[in-house]
């Protein structure tokens, strides 16, 4: 099973974003996304930018991920 995580875009070096993956620097391909820029958030999977996603988004998504959100 693969997942995909929101990370924070730190860098970017040509096609190569530094994304900040709950607190891990990961450097991740561009190739998939449109015009990304430093402090955008992203989902990344299997080494790529798949998605631009909203700094809320990514944030709920961490939180879950972390066992934060709690629907029992």
């Amino acid at each position: 099973m693969c997942w995909s995580v929101p990370g924070k875009i730190l860098e970017i070096k040509e096609n190569i974003a530094t994304v900040e993956i709950s607190g891990l620097k990961k450097d991740v391909g561009l190739d998939i996304i449109d015009d990304p820029k430093v402090g955008e958030y992203v989902v990344v999977h299997a080494g790529y930018a798949i998605q631009k996603v909203d700094e809320e988004s990514a944030n709920f998504t961490i939180d879950f991920f972390n066992g934060k959100h709690n629907n029992a």
